[in-house]
């Protein structure tokens, strides 16, 4: 595994409140990273997770103060915030959505920039369903007659 690819989890499990493993059990991470290079380049995404490296050091293992700065460094930056709020859309919907024109204007156009379906896969393996305790409809059929029991919602955790 790449260092960059490495740090992309890293910061995807702080973003989703997902686990690093069960972001790799998905098998989306290589191709999420991709999607983002390809649109975004490698300047903006490495200082995505630079900063993300620097406010998990500065944090010294306190989670709340982690995610202060990353709410702080990160998700409030003009440039980066809008690129990871996208990255949790992408692990969440298995979707890249075009960045918003206010970001465009202030940074630059991306001729890659639309929104799209990352892969076939990215929809039936979205951390949508897990979160709601639900099968992704016309695929992973939860089996024969499991539709006579109301879905299960699983407790809320905090990694």
């Amino acid at each position: 595994m790449t260092t960059r690819l490495a740090n992309f989890l890293a910061f995807s499990a702080d973003v989703t409140a997902f686990s690093r493993f069960e972001l790799q059990g998905t098998g989306q991470a290589q191709e999420y990273l991709d999607t983002v290079m390809h649109i975004v380049g490698a300047t903006i995404v490495d200082r995505l997770l630079d900063l993300h490296a620097s406010a998990v050091a500065a944090a010294a293992g306190d989670g709340a103060a982690r995610d202060d700065l990353l709410r702080r460094d990160v998700l409030g930056d003009p440039q980066l915030g809008p690129v990871a709020r996208n990255i949790v859309k992408m692990w969440f919907l298995g979707t890249w959505y075009q960045l918003p024109r206010e970001w465009t204007e202030a940074f630059g156009a991306r001729p890659n920039d639309v929104t799209f379906v990352v892969s076939g896969a990215a929809y039936t393996e979205g951390l949508l369903w897990p979160a709601i305790g639900a099968n992704p409809p016309g695929a992973k059929g939860p089996g024969y007659g499991s539709w006579a029991f109301p879905p299960q919602i699983p407790a809320l955790t905090t990694h």
